[in-house]
């Protein structure tokens, strides 16, 4: 089985990635089409050098290796995509081969953490309105994507892991609930900039509190993806 897990920035995706990572039978892929759409946007993103050289590859390339056999006999591949990363023209075949889920979190909480590292230019850097088209065509493949929304995993990982697995036919494993500190062998070179916090972390932070408060220009972009995330909070899990 191939998992494509698509996510936006500040989502809990890296921790989802390395809950996965934890079961013996997954191998798991850090954000493939990273270098990809570095390239094409020529945005300035932390670290972009270091990250184009680390990943050379075409889109082309790139989703041809997410289809072909899962590298080191495991069962299964969980792939980490950032919807931001799917600009027009990038290939969508590899929807069609894997088992799509949409994780979300409301835009306020995105929006507060990744404004904090980085100057968020509009709402599309937060990845909602292409989460939502991506969802769209899941279902025109005659697929039924999953949603599952990142504060209900961290209120409740237990229950709320084993409700993806059932979901998306895997059998629980209880070793997704920890990793070791310090990250993953699979993280991509920019972990050095943006996975701090999951480093420290041996788990799934606690449930969330209140939502942020939030004004001027970031108030009004997540303003903008809010109709995005509550079309699929309609569709989610538990």
């Amino acid at each position: 089985m191939r998992i494509a897990m698509w996510s936006g920035p500040r989502n809990l995706s890296t921790a989802m990635m390395y809950a996965f990572g934890q079961r013996a039978d997954c191998y798991v892929v850090d954000e493939p089409f990273y270098g990809p759409y570095l390239r094409r946007t020529g945005l300035a993103h932390p670290m972009r050098d270091a990250i184009l050289a680390s990943r050379p590859e075409s889109a082309d390339v790139v989703e041809q290796s997410l289809l072909g056999p899962i590298p080191d006999g495991k069962r299964h591949a969980y792939h980490k995509h950032m919807c931001q990363h799917m600009i027009p023209g990038m290939p969508l075949g590899c929807m069609e081969g894997s088992v799509n889920v949409f994780l979300i979190r409301h835009p306020a909480r995105v929006a507060a953490s990744y404004g904090a590292r980085y100057d968020i230019a509009d709402a599309d850097a937060l990845g909602f309105r292409r989460q939502a088209e991506l969802f769209d065509h899941a279902l025109s493949l005659g697929q039924s994507p999953v949603v599952v929304d990142s504060s209900d995993i961290r209120a409740d990982p237990r229950r709320m892991l084993g409700l993806l697995c059932a979901a998306i036919g895997l059998d629980f494993d209880p070793a997704m609930l920890s990793w070791p500190k310090g990250g993953h062998p699979a993280d991509g070179v920019w972990a050095a900039h943006w996975y701090r916090s999951v480093h420290d972390s041996t788990g799934f932070a606690g449930a969330e509190g209140a939502l942020p408060e939030l004004t001027g220009d970031i108030a009004a972009i997540a303003a903008e993806a809010l109709p995005h995330y509550e079309n699929l909070v309609d569709c989610k899990i538990g």
